[in-house]
């Protein structure tokens, strides 16, 4: 089992930065793979970033990319994404998952999920 706790949301103007943190706990050369996903009010949780195990491999999602970095320190088991340029769109719960496989942006591959924190933009 892996658990992942995010942490570091909260309100911030459009225009502005924010970094969220996601730190992993147990099994976690079980699931090398990390991603972000975001879930806004009434929509679908979709894909921002996602990044393998060496960091050799990096996907982002189209309206992120430019925008938001996503890194990690194995270390300190640990993953960010830095987000610059924040824009009212980007409000919304941003997600952690660690999945077995290799770096995806599908749901699907990813076997652990944190609970969530919340980044809200004000325009």
């Amino acid at each position: 089992q892996v658990q992942l706790v995010e942490s570091g949301g909260g309100l911030v103007q459009a225009g502005g930065s924010l970094k969220v943190s996601c730190a992993a706990s147990g099994r976690t050369f079980s699931a090398p793979a990390m991603g972000w996903f975001r879930q806004a009010p009434g929509k679908e949780r979709e894909f921002v970033a996602a990044i393998s195990w060496s960091g050799s491999s990096i996907y982002y999602a189209d309206s992120v990319k430019g925008r938001f970095t996503i890194s990690r320190d194995n270390a300190k088991n640990t993953v960010y994404l830095q987000m610059n340029s924040l824009k009212p769109e980007d409000t919304a719960d941003y997600y952690c998952a660690a999945g077995a496989g290799t770096a995806a942006s599908l749901r699907f591959r990813y076997d652990y999920w944190g609970q969530g924190t919340q980044v809200t933009v004000s325009s």
